[in-house]
């Protein structure tokens, strides 16, 4: 068998990542994976990864080759992610591709999780399957930017999303904020709000504005409600209050408030003694599995999460209008006293919905 020149090694992959993206918002913790079977030129197997504890992307294409009576045997593989070598919810994948006899193997990237980081490969290889790693890599790393902070790093992937005026407020001098943005904007952040494990304000958006945050589409994945609550002030009947909320709060907070909001479902999480220590209480997220986190305000919660560096991504959503006086998106110090120590954004993105302008880009660590 020759060897697959470059085109068509992209092309399988692009495949293999297509499939991959049809995995958005169902799969977390887990990675997006896309698998796609080859043999002799023909393409007779293709799988992705639908949702956490359900079959890999490499199972799904297996099965899928098997269902139409294909011989696997001797095949070649295009998966975007380093097949896994250990069990955990579901049998490792490296085991499977040995015990299928497939020729070789063409991986995205390497994954980085401790219990896999190149012992996929290696085992793969070591039953004399040729790998080769690398090819469309920094796609396969963009589709999962999510995944690779939170086993690398244990901390949830924040996104940070604003709608605001063009001279940057999210509200008038009187707090009038509805609307400022278009209705077609606001659907586009409920899509963005059902792809995140979970939405994050502070206390005085909820006080406010009293929010559901939810996701409203039909058939729309609801991500967990995260409020920050230094003195634990969140009223019992507020909209937010059960079973899918976590509230971060001071160590010092009163015991019978703590019993009455977890009677009604809510978790607690103490974190920090005098204000919420954000860093520990976003680590403290992490062990619950929550990858990444839509942070939507209020304006001193988000320049707070800026200042700690918990902020990887952010999406504005600018409408054609100006205010002049109000509230901003961003109200707190973030101890910028020169322009070389600004927060600078990266990879800048713009498109248009509707009249709106939607600003988006990574935010550059300043150890980067």
């Amino acid at each position: 068998m020759t060897d697959r020149t470059i085109k068509d090694k992209e092309k399988y992959m692009s495949m293999a990542l297509e499939l991959a993206e049809k995995g958005l918002g169902t799969t977390s913790p887990n990675p997006m994976v896309g698998a796609v079977i080859v043999k002799n030129g023909e393409i007779i197997g293709k799988g992705f990864h639908k949702k956490a504890g359900s079959a890999h992307a490499e199972v799904e294409a297996v099965q899928d080759a098997h269902s139409k009576d294909y011989d696997i045997e001797g095949a070649d593989m295009y998966v975007t992610l380093e097949p896994c070598s250990h069990k955990g919810r579901t049998p490792a994948c490296s085991d499977l591709l040995i015990k299928e006899k497939i020729g070789r193997v063409f991986i995205g990237m390497r994954d980085p999780n401790p219990l896999v980081n190149g012992g996929g490969i290696e085992k793969l290889e070591g039953a004399l399957i040729k790998c080769e790693v690398g090819i469309l890599e920094e796609r396969c790393r963009q589709l999962n930017k999510v995944f690779l902070k939170y086993v690398t790093e244990k901390m949830p992937y924040v996104i940070f999303k604003s709608g605001i005026t063009l001279d940057g407020k999210i509200a008038t001098g009187t707090g009038k904020s509805k609307w400022i943005t278009s209705e077609e904007s606001r659907k586009d952040v409920h899509l963005l709000r059902s792809r995140c494990s979970a939405i994050m304000v502070g206390i005085g958006t909820v006080l406010a504005d009293d929010p559901r945050l939810t996701a409203r589409f039909e058939g729309a994945y609801d991500p967990v409600k995260i409020i920050v609550d230094s003195k634990l002030r969140l009223p019992l009947e507020a909209k937010v209050v059960g079973e899918d909320c976590i509230v971060g709060c001071c160590e010092n907070v009163s015991r019978e408030k703590i019993e009455e909001l977890t009677n009604k479902g809510v978790k607690i999480i103490k974190a920090g003694k005098n204000k919420v220590d954000l860093r520990k209480f976003m680590a403290e997220l992490a062990k619950l599995e929550i990858d990444s986190v839509l942070l939507e305000g209020g304006a001193t919660l988000a320049a707070s999460m800026f200042k700690e560096q918990l902020v990887d991504e952010i999406r504005l959503y600018m409408a054609p209008m100006i205010f002049g006086s109000g509230k901003s998106f961003l109200e707190g110090e973030l101890d910028i006293d020169d322009v070389s120590d600004a927060i600078r954004i990266e990879g800048m993105k713009v498109e248009k919905i509707n009249e709106d302008v939607v600003l988006s880009g990574n935010v550059k660590r300043n150890n980067a």
